[in-house]
């Protein structure tokens, strides 16, 4: 898939990310050698055993959207409000996130259209910080729930999280309720919330705003869960199956609505979207947001 300029601007803020990336990735399932562009061209799926890498939040858009994207919330970042201090100070920690991922934090936010349908769209990246969730990440979610409600529009969430963020303590996890409740809000006017659960998406995001859409959809053989595995054996006493936190055993259980190939994600929303959603009843998506005010 051609990458768009929009999205190249995106990417590489003064970096040549191609000259830096490596030619070959090995395929943790099955240790296939994958030449790199061979293996975006291919969505990021492994094209011996299908094996889903985690996707960059911008690769993931232009796997989604129609043409351009626009961008709000990225005049929230992070503080540092504990003063937090471990072998590196928070805010050094963030700077090398920033230049790892080309990002300014875990979730990238804004408005976009799906074969015509607007939509508000979220999406997280584990390169950020683990994906964690801090104030900013909380905020905004809330915020592209906020306008997304304001334009009427139906709102898709992916999630990718190891959780609420240490660093920023119980700030980071005050960001459960401020989510659970964007959410509320957002439904209670019978608007369409949809999240697509990617490889990882654990701790307070599942606890939140992950579990609480009227569709929730998961990549292949993702991991899902609130605690770690290991911590669930210990706790009980007993061994879990081999298959257990992954997309497929929750589908199996009941817990998620359908497991998707990424192959077949934006068909599938698009599906949704033309089942759920009345395009007439929705107003433009790509026009200019009001500046946030913090």
């Amino acid at each position: 898939m051609a990458i768009p300029e929009w999205l190249r601007r995106l990417r590489e803020p003064g970096v040549d990310a191609e000259k830096d990336a490596a030619l070959w990735a090995k395929c943790p399932s099955c240790g296939e050698m994958l030449y790199r562009k061979d293996l975006e061209a291919n969505l990021s799926v492994c094209t011996k055993c299908t094996y889903h890498f985690r996707m960059h939040a911008y690769d993931r858009i232009n796997m989604l959207v129609d043409g351009d994207f626009v961008e709000i919330g990225t005049e929230m970042l992070p503080g540092d409000p504990l003063g937090w201090v471990d072998k590196r100070p928070y805010p050094a920690k963030l700077e090398s996130d920033r230049k790892k991922s080309n990002l300014s934090e875990a979730v990238v936010t804004g408005f976009a259209t799906l074969d015509g349908f607007p939509v508000a769209l979220g999406v997280m990246d584990f390169n950020f910080r683990g994906g964690t969730m801090g104030t900013v990440v909380g905020e905004r979610i809330a915020h592209l729930l906020e306008e997304a409600h304001r334009r009427r529009l139906p709102c898709i969430v992916f999630t990718a999280s190891g959780g609420a963020r240490m660093e920023e303590g119980m700030l980071a996890l005050m960001q459960m309720a401020k989510t659970t409740l964007a959410v509320e809000r957002f439904m209670a006017d019978g608007n369409l919330y949809m999240t697509v659960l990617t490889d990882p998406t654990t701790g307070g995001v599942s606890a939140s705003f992950a579990f609480q859409s009227d569709i929730i959809m998961a990549e292949s053989h993702a991991s899902i869960g609130f605690a770690g595995r290991r911590v669930i054996e210990q706790t009980l006493r007993q061994k879990l199956p081999d298959n257990f936190q992954t997309a497929e055993f929750l589908l199996e259980k009941g817990a998620i609505d359908m497991v998707v190939p990424r192959h077949e994600l934006r068909e599938t929303i698009v599906r949704v979207l033309d089942y759920a959603v009345d395009r007439k009843r929705t107003m433009p998506a790509l026009k200019a947001v009001p500046e946030f005010a913090t």
